[in-house]
């Protein structure tokens, strides 16, 4: 039959296609033989047209879209595959001999072109792919394909910070600091189309740079309001109402604010909540309602503006230090869960100094959450401004040691725990189990709790508070319980401890003697440690290469043996392109941030013991 091409609204940059694996085998497992096909649906701009234009390539594939301008046409979105005039009935009769047909944005469709849908599906001898925007109005024929269940529906969710990172690797052609990484995808908030508009902006001001001795690149400084932002935040932009340009101006420079702030004015603010731009918070603050909002408000204001409502010096410091205090209160309460530091965040990433201590703290909650390459990242801002603080640099050689970046961590060891991390990372774990004795930066329970990790849990056990999440998880290490340790990772993992808890599971591998049981808990364990930013730890030792597609172990193992992407192509028969796709989302599935780490991954681990 003839295939009918539409141009697709894909991300067209130089980036390959990079995560969403498993969604993308979900669809291409809906469309085969047999099966009736699937809807997707997703926010705008999540990358489903990508996805299923992905899982058809290469395939015997009629297309079809709706589009604002012909939602009164009848037949407008078939005109390409029909006669001018058409019924609905000669219409499927026309289409059975299509084997596979997709709809984008279907909630777009003119009502007959939407009926002549759903009635595919009900014959069922088109398989069907589906693309529509969730929240927007669509034609009830359209919505009666899933809550009918003629057709299985797949919630596009947005793409995962892990994910995002390694989409930039490729669009940028090289990593970005993980603060850069952060604020992007939490400007973006999941659209892909808006992510594209931002690097593109930021690296055509040549704001993206080098960070010196690295291969990273940066972005600190205002958000560059461009024609398309702009459009995007014309209804922020361009309230006429001074009282409301003032509040949401007030907000952008010191949210969220408390609802009983003396110059906030009741009746302005549910103006503003009944347009979509604020929102109040479970605690009851108000907060601007989309994370762009503030950094354009700001880059807008103007220089007298800006000083005027960002406050004065001492103002910004009382509000560091209550986050620091905030900080060090979940830390000392062994709960690392997240928590709001929008200060400091904003003034990284403007790139305002930011103090010491405050960066030191930052970097030791975002290390002990398993974000190691962020608490590197804010070990280097408090560094900035005071290159010789102890407290960020055992900071930044504890988090370098733990992702195996020995040139750092050699560079900047000054206590007897970073000691110990970096005797780790050279494979000497006896070694670093003595340096533990030598001295620590940590309070005792996370002292003895470092021991665990390495795989000594008995002085661990006798020592630390029976009813603590650290104690439990060095009981069941030394009792050799596989159970024990999966029910000290769920704790764990509960209090944001992700890299502590992917350990757990780890040694529970090794511990259980039940086979399913091992390969539950390095399912959990894979699953944590990839959104540990690179960590390597002796407890994650060759865990994760077992996540990957046979293809992509091969291509990886090849790799970590030093191949270059050429050479893997030419041994493969395969295009480069696809060698580098294939790694791509390798290095997705493993938590690596390049080739440089896949020889430590692909180290096989131990057998766990049979029943």
């Amino acid at each position: 039959m003839t295939t009918f091409e539409r141009d697709a609204k894909t991300l067209e940059l130089p980036w390959p296609f990079t995560g969403r694996e498993d969604e993308l085998e979900l669809v291409r497992r809906s469309l085969g033989a047999g099966r009736p096909g699937i809807v997707v649906t997703g926010a705008a701009g999540c990358g489903r047209t990508r996805l299923v234009t992905e899982a058809v390539r290469g395939t015997d594939c009629a297309r079809v879209a709706g589009t604002p301008e012909t939602r009164d046409l009848p037949f407008a979105a078939f005109a390409h595959l029909l006669p001018e005039t058409v019924s609905l009935h000669w219409a499927v009769q026309l289409l059975t001999g299509v084997r596979l047909l997709l709809v984008d944005d279907a909630h777009l469709l003119d009502d007959a072109s939407a009926a002549l849908v759903h009635h595919l599906a009900v014959h069922g001898r088109t398989r069907l792919l589906v693309v529509a925007t969730d929240g927007a109005p669509a034609p009830a024929a359209v919505t009666r394909l899933w809550t009918g269940e003629l057709l299985p529906r797949l919630v596009l969710e947005p793409l995962p910070r892990e994910e995002t990172a390694q989409l930039l690797v490729a669009g940028v052609g090289g990593p970005l600091e993980p603060l850069t990484v952060n604020r992007l995808h939490r400007l973006a908030r999941g659209d892909l189309r808006l992510l594209r508009e931002l690097l593109r902006a930021v690296r055509e001001q040549g704001a993206l740079t080098r960070i010196p001795d690295t291969d990273e690149r940066v972005w600190r400084g205002p958000v560059p309001v461009t024609t398309t932002l702009r459009e995007r935040t014309a209804p922020l932009l361009d309230r006429t109402c001074p009282d409301e340009r003032e509040t949401l101006d007030r907000l952008a420079f010191a949210e969220p604010l408390p609802l009983d702030v003396d110059a906030l004015d009741l009746r302005i603010l549910e103006r503003l909540e009944s347009d979509g731009l604020i929102g109040i918070d479970d605690l009851g603050a108000v907060r601007l309602a989309h994370p762009l909002h503030g950094p354009v408000l700001r880059a807008a204001a103007g220089r007298l503006r800006a000083r005027r409502l960002a406050g004065t010096p001492d103002e910004r410091e009382l509000a560091l230090k209550t986050e620091t205090a905030a900080l060090e209160h979940r830390i000392e309460h062994t709960d690392v869960r997240k928590l709001p530091t929008p200060v400091g965040e904003w003034l990284a990433a403007e790139g305002a100094p930011l103090p010491a201590e405050y960066a030191a703290v930052r970097a030791r909650f975002s290390r002990l959450r398993g974000e190691l390459r962020e608490a590197m990242a804010w070990a280097r801002e408090g560094l900035r401004g005071a290159p010789h603080d102890a407290a960020c640099r055992i900071e930044l050689a504890l988090a370098a040691a733990q992702t195996g970046d020995l040139t750092t961590a050699e560079g900047v060891v000054t206590d007897g725990t970073s000691a110990a991390w970096l005797a780790a990372a050279r494979g000497d774990v006896e070694g670093a189990l003595e340096a533990l004795h030598d001295g620590t930066g940590e309070s005792d329970a996370y002292a003895l709790h470092e021991a665990v990790r390495l795989g000594s849990p008995d002085e661990a056990a006798r020592r630390l508070p029976a009813d603590g999440v650290f104690a439990a998880h060095a009981q069941a290490l030394a009792r050799g319980d596989g159970p024990g340790l999966d029910r000290a990772a769920l704790a764990l993992e509960e209090r944001g401890f992700l890299l502590f808890a992917a350990e757990a599971h780890a040694q529970a591998v090794r511990a259980h003697r039940d086979p399913s049981a091992a390969r539950t808990s390095r399912t959990r364990a894979a699953a944590l440690a990839r959104r540990c930013q690179g960590a390597r730890t002796p407890a994650l030792s060759g865990l994760v290469l077992g996540e990957l597609t046979a293809r992509q172990r091969q291509i990886v193992t090849l790799a970590a043996a030093g191949l270059s992407n050429r050479q893997i192509a030419e041994q493969l028969t395969l295009s480069i392109r696809t060698v580098g796709n294939h790694l791509y989302s390798a290095y997705t599935r493993l938590g690596a941030g390049d080739r440089a780490t896949l020889p430590w991954l692909v180290t096989e681990e131990p057998q766990s013991r049979s029943a």
